[in-house]
């Protein structure tokens, strides 16, 4: 928000000025009227440890990460460009692998990725040739305030209900900094969404699209992104009890009878989609899924195998995948990475444990990571063993120094300053074989990661 002089930077300034008129307890008021308003509507998601899941409210912090229209639009074409590679890698590694012919990318990195589905999807052609419907990339902005991506997630990325949710308690609760501020609309973004969607639909089929969202049920940590997309977009929400496949063909079952499914947007993990191609003991998905997937009879969304696009050691080669599908440079870059594989840099990080993030490469979610600055002599130990057993399992970062902006306390106090936990921003892709790009956190918010 400041200068080094401490003076609002200009694209903060009407917002600072907004905030002076507020006393202590009014801010306090109007925070606990947006966190009474969140618990009311259900707005929660749910965080594991141990495998005990505590369910909780969205965060939410009315004083946000303003981002100046020149930075966003250098955001923007930054991750459309990193999108638009890794799609094409997903689409080269399951058909020709020219890639991995050339070198670019070592061929066991993505061989023996669990993640890597190859008997099952590869060489099927899928419409549009887009593996990538929906992508959520994590930013972070380190203290120099350069952009850089902490990670991609293309499997099954949430959380753009809070987004919209967030917004609409922010403009109900502090309506004056919308009068005040040109800010970036949402108001259209689902109907872009759902027509990218649409646009998915299968060449076999010649009536109206009909789509579905998939999901594993009212049990999941994510079920009210699941409702709230479902209703926003106006399609069906499913379990996989609720479809059959007949003749390759995939069907809703409904009181009317039997409805043909064109596309699933689906919610549920690669190994649980259809028992018969992969977890047998999967009561989630659909059994003959996968054949009517081959056979072009259904569209699904994002696509399967997706995992081996946003494994942590793939990620230290996207750079190199623009350069060679785009022939660009990259606009945003990565956090510098080291693969443990390469003994060099594993020797160098076994000796710098306790200042590095090491992180499992194929975790998400903040699962099977060490943040050595924070960890205990005996964690750093136990990380020290997994790494010389498993180096391939595992890549190491440098922690960065984030940049800081204010924030409200628990108490609705004005504290400054906090730690930037970054945002995430997703993409779709419509049938014109262009982007379009959504902030999923323009207001700021915790990191889960």
């Amino acid at each position: 928000m400041f200068d080094d002089h401490k003076v609002p930077k200009p694209h903060y300034r009407k917002f600072y000025d907004i905030l002076q008129r507020f006393s202590e307890e009014e801010l306090k008021e109007k925070h606990d009227t947006a966190q009474l308003a969140f618990l009311r509507q259900g707005i929660t998601f749910t965080v594991y440890n141990n495998n005990v899941g505590t369910e909780r409210t969205m965060p939410f912090d009315f004083v946000p990460i303003i981002i100046s229209r020149d930075e966003w639009q250098t955001i923007e074409k930054g991750m459309i460009q990193r999108t638009e590679a890794l799609n094409r890698f997903l689409d080269d590694v399951y058909h020709e692998q020219k890639i991995l012919e050339e070198g670019l990318v070592p061929r066991h990195l993505v061989e023996e990725n669990p993640y890597y589905y190859a008997k099952q999807v590869k060489g099927i052609d899928i419409p549009l040739q887009n593996h990538i419907f929906l992508a959520g990339i994590d930013l972070i902005r380190d203290e120099f305030g350069k952009y850089h991506v902490l990670e991609d997630n293309l499997r099954n990325p949430s959380g753009m209900s809070y987004v919209y949710q967030n917004r609409y308690v922010m403009r109900q609760v502090y309506p004056d900094f919308f009068a005040n501020h040109s800010v970036h609309a949402l108001e259209h973004q689902l109907s872009y969404l759902h027509q990218a969607m649409l646009d998915h639909m299968p060449n076999t089929s010649n009536e109206k699209p009909f789509a579905v969202l998939l999901t594993p049920g009212m049990y999941t940590s994510a079920y009210y992104d699941h409702v709230f997309l479902a209703q926003q977009m106006g399609i069906d929400l499913v379990e996989g009890r609720d479809l059959i496949v007949k003749g390759n063909i995939v069907y809703m079952k409904s009181i009317r009878g039997l409805q043909r499914v064109d596309i699933i947007y689906r919610r549920i993990d690669d190994d649980f989609l259809d028992p018969h191609a992969f977890r047998e003991d999967s009561a989630l998905g659909v059994p003959g899924l996968l054949e009517a997937y081959r056979h072009g009879n259904v569209a699904i969304l994002n696509g399967i195998g997706n995992g081996v696009a946003d494994d942590k050691a793939i990620y230290a080669y996207v750079p190199d995948m623009i350069r060679y599908y785009l022939g660009e440079e990259p606009i945003i870059d990565n956090v510098k990475t080291y693969l443990l594989s390469n003994p060099e840099d594993r020797e160098w990080v076994l000796d710098h444990l306790e200042e590095l993030v090491v992180k499992n490469v194929g975790a998400s979610g903040g699962y099977d990571m060490l943040v050595g600055p924070h960890a205990s002599k005996e964690l750093i130990e136990k990380f020290r063993e997994k790494i010389i057993e498993s180096p391939h399992q595992y890549i190491a970062q440098p922690t960065i120094k984030l940049s800081r902006a204010p924030g409200i306390s628990r108490r609705g106090v004005l504290s400054m300053p906090r730690r930037f936990a970054g945002i995430r921003y997703e993409r779709q892709r419509n049938a014109g074989a262009s982007w379009r790009a959504v902030a999923s956190c323009l207001e700021a918010r915790v990191s889960r990661r």
